[in-house]
């Protein structure tokens, strides 16, 4: 092994110890006899970079799995990357349009050779930064939501579910999304608080003067109109009973009809009914037999069907509709008003429509019963354990799941129908053709036409943990029998409905048990202030900016710094800094251990053998906690723990404890065992910093060709003298006193001093005269009024000064603090004087003004005695 260089330099290490890894397949897994740990990446977006919620969430993950390699498991992380159907096919269009070409002149054929380019051009492009980050991925295990494997499973399950009953097609309102002109799952719309108006619209009574007055935020709905609705039992509107109205405007008459839905608290207490447009009215719409009228085109214009304002966009339409309605005396009023607006999940821009449209759905409830179950009854344990609630309340209260999407990309529907407009349903044309002429023998290919829609993106990625080990399509395989269930699931609790429940459904479905055991919940990566890091906002670094300017090592302690489970992460690139710093300390103590001369001949001292023991319990006690608290998924702590016991207890105390004097050699003994220490630590910070550890592990020597600190094993926790602990403390505390009074008075570490304690002798004065640099150490009777004093517990401590010190400097400084105590006494005893204080103040602040005066006083009685002692 080359010689250590003098500074650590991240980029001289990382690409080259990332290399020698991946050379080595150091990340690769393969059932054996261990026990195995398994982690499945969440996958990323194919049209992702990384960013700093990816940084968290893979570093985690990459901690849990070096963890367990070091712990003697057969670790594997799979990685891979989901084709994010909408997010995909927008980057493609975008592409496309800025070549000139729409997607409306391309066939699905063509579209989707554009798309697949593009996929193999930018796909990988985040994956490959997460190995800057230190990601030990099993690469050679690289997934994809598309994929040969992972689509023939999507197509199996959707297949199985359809023939089991589960899976369904009908005319449905749904979430529609009008940039991406597909549906949407309930939980893809984001809802947002807004500023909006309502409007109070006029509706004439057919056959009288008057008008029905009703309020709604959207009265560019009006041309869908087709009833108007109140509660039977509201009297201020009992005289619309059995009358129609008529739609302003637009000059239909609609009937008015009676449901106790209606709030008579909400506007006037009359709701205007649009079936086609709300998911509600469409409710209304099905029970009073009502008419449908849709009057927006798929990317929310005005439809033909509307016969007004055709064409206009739904919200320029509502303007004019709003200026048309005032000019025609048709608006009672206009209040402000506050409401939540649903927003597309994936075009976080858009506003999305209710709509009626023909979808496939899966039922839930089905699936939903054993998935609550589980987590119930312990079997899986979400970290932190808040978020069963939130599971628990989706899960109570769950719809059935809009599953097709009007998308090309993504794993088209196999749905194929015949002439006679019915379907068949099968894994392949061939099967549906077999199974289409069974009814109708004679039918031919040509006579087949498959479903246009692709399915929802978490309709493949719900399968991961199980289709990543094959184990849909062959469910009595190895590897899905060695690697599932698999162990903990690392995510955002923003997605536990899309992805995290219906993975665990999946499970139970396909498997008969869980996907996971542990969830571990991130939280949202926030900036200095408190605000979410985006890119709108422009307060999110570029983590391999982070990674070149602080190396790879220390912004993983950055961000695990300030990353407890489930809570938000508030980010400074300070924090970065820290880790940085912290890896130099690393570097230069182990500079430091390996610099030392080692002369066999010479004994060891007492102290160091004091030393060894002691940091031996030290690690041993660190170790017990850290474990504890990995079990607990107190990640954060456990790095704090770690990152202590080497800072304060290896390199301030241990270190400073068993040197050599300068230029002079150390012992065999107590060099072996600060390098075994050097090697423990090292592979308890290896998850949390790998680069640096290997780095440095493999400097320590004799290292077989391929073995690598990630397959050392993790010191274990052996015996722990809490005896020792509890003397080494208050052996810390003795010195700082020493040095306290170094610091006071100027002495330099080189005059060695003498520390005598009160009639008690001193545990440990080997190692306290090593640290304190003292020349005696010892125990007296009697004060010595001209030394300088320090307090331990109820012990005081003396230090003879008169041979340290420049007496009359000295006494200068006291005489000058006598003075300075002389006028503080006059002012409280002042102060205290006053009757009217006395009187009118507070007990406790008059107290406080005594016990000031008090302790002035025992403060000039002692520096009036050291005084005359110097005298």
């Amino acid at each position: 092994m080359e010689e250590i260089a003098s500074k650590y330099d991240p980029r001289a290490v990382e690409d080259r110890w990332y290399a020698y890894w991946m050379e080595h397949r150091l990340f690769h897994s393969e059932p054996d006899a261990r026990e195995p740990f398994t982690i499945v990446i969440p996958p990323p977006n194919v049209t992702g970079i990384l960013h700093m919620g990816h940084m968290l969430n893979n570093t985690i993950q990459d901690i849990l799995v070096r963890r367990a390699r070091l712990m003697g498991k057969n670790a594997l992380w799979v990685p891979g990357t989901d084709h994010a159907a909408i997010a995909t096919e927008a980057k493609v269009v975008n592409k496309l349009a800025q070549e000139g070409i729409r997607k409306s002149d391309l066939t699905r054929e063509e579209f989707l050779k554009h798309a697949w380019e593009w996929k193999e051009k930018h796909g990988g492009i985040i994956l490959e930064q997460l190995k800057k980050l230190g990601a030990s991925c099993d690469w050679e295990r690289t997934a994809f939501t598309m994929d040969e494997i992972r689509s023939k499973s999507v197509i199996h399950v959707f297949v199985d579910l359809y023939r089991k009953g589960l899976i369904y097609r009908g005319k449905r309102m749904v979430n529609w999304d009008p940039k991406a002109k597909t549906a949407l799952s309930d939980i893809e719309v984001v809802y947002k608080e807004e500023h909006s108006k309502l409007y109070y619209l006029r509706y004439k009574i057919v056959g009288e003067e008057g008008y029905a007055i009703v309020a709604t935020t959207r009265p560019e709905t009006i041309m869908g109109d087709t009833a108007m609705c109140i509660n039977p039992d509201d009297p201020k509107n009992q005289h619309l009973r059995g009358k129609r109205v008529i739609v302003p405007l637009v000059n239909r008459e609609i009937p008015v009809i009676e449901d106790t839905y209606v709030d008579i608290n909400f506007g006037t207490g009359c709701l205007k009914v649009t079936p086609a447009h709300d998911m509600n009215d469409n409710m209304l719409g099905e029970k009073h037999g009502l008419e449908t009228i849709d009057i927006f085109n798929d990317d929310a214009t005005i439809s033909e069907a509307a016969g007004m304002y055709v064409g206009m966009d739904r919200f320029a339409c509502r303007e004019q509709i709003a200026q048309d309605l005032q000019a025609a005396g048709l608006i009672e009023k206009i209040e402000e008003y506050e409401n939540k607006v649903g927003y597309s999940e994936r075009n976080q821009d858009t506003v999305t429509e209710p709509r009626l449209s023909d979808q496939w759905f899966l039922k839930m409830q089905h699936l939903a019963d054993p998935a609550l179950a589980s987590v119930e009854d312990g079997v899986i344990k979400f970290v932190p354990e808040k978020f069963k609630t939130t599971y628990r309340r989706w899960l109570t209260d769950i719809r059935d799941w809009c599953i097709s999407r009007q998308l090309w990309w993504g794993h088209r529907v196999p749905a194929y129908y015949l002439p006679d407009g019915s379907f068949i349903v099968a894994e392949t044309a061939e099967e549906a053709l077999k199974l289409a002429q069974e009814q109708t023998p004679g039918l031919t290919a040509a006579d087949l036409h498959q479903d246009e829609d692709c399915l929802d993106t978490w309709f493949s990625s719900w399968l991961w943990p199980i289709s990543l080990f094959n184990g849909i399509l062959d469910p009595d395989n190895e590897e899905i029998k060695y690697y599932y269930p698999t162990s903990d699931l690392v995510t955002g609790p923003d997605i536990i409905f899309f992805w995290v429940a219906r993975m665990i459904m999946a499970g139970y479905e396909y498997m008969g048990k869980q996907p996971f055991n542990n969830v571990y919940f991130t939280g949202i990566v926030r900036d200095e202030i408190g605000r979410k890091m985006s890119k709108q906002l422009g307060n999110s670094p570029d983590p391999l900016e982070l990674i070149a300017d602080y190396g790879a090592d220390g912004v993983r302690m950055g961000i695990m710094l300030s990353a407890p489970a489930g809570n938000d992460i508030f980010f400074d690139k300070k924090l970065c800094e820290n880790g940085r710093n912290f890896c130099n300390k690393v570097w230069n103590a182990f500079r430091l251990v390996k610099g030392w001369e080692i002369d066999d001949n010479i004994a060891q001292p007492s102290s160091s053998d004091t030393a060894i023991k002691w940091f031996e319990s030290m690690l041993s006690k660190s170790i017990a906690e850290i474990n504890d608290l990995f079990d607990k998924f107190r990640i954060s702590e456990a790095l704090m723990s770690v990152y202590r016991l080497f800072r304060d207890e290896f390199s301030s105390w241990y270190l400073e404890m068993v040197k050599p004097e300068y230029q002079k050699p150390i012992d065999r003994a107590t060099y072996n065992a600060t390098i075994g220490f050097f090697d423990s630590l090292l592979r308890m910070l290896h998850p949390f910093m790998p680069f640096i550890t290997e780095e440095l592990w493999q400097h320590i020597g004799n290292r077989a060709e391929g073995e690598s600190i990630m397959y050392a094993s993790m010191p274990a926790a052996g015996e722990t003298d809490n005896e020792l602990l509890a003397a080494i403390e208050r052996a810390k505390e003795i010195v700082n006193g020493v040095r306290g009074v170094r610091a006071q008075r100027n002495i330099p570490n080189r005059e060695l001093l003498t520390l005598l304690a009160i009639n008690e002798n001193i545990e440990l004065a080997d190692v306290i005269s090593k640290l304190a640099l003292l020349d005696k150490v010892g125990s007296t009777a009697e004060k010595d009024p001209a030394a300088a004093s320090f307090l331990v517990g109820t012990t005081e401590f003396n230090i003879p000064l008169l041979n340290n010190i420049d007496v009359e400097a000295e006494k200068a400084k006291i005489a000058k603090e006598i003075e300075y105590y002389e006028g503080f006494k006059k002012s409280v005893e002042k102060k205290l004087s006053n009757e009217r204080f006395v009187s009118n103040a507070p007990a406790a602040v008059v107290e406080g003004e005594r016990k000031k005066l008090a302790d002035a006083d025992t403060k000039l009685a002692t520096l009036r005695t050291t005084l005359a002692a110097l005298s």
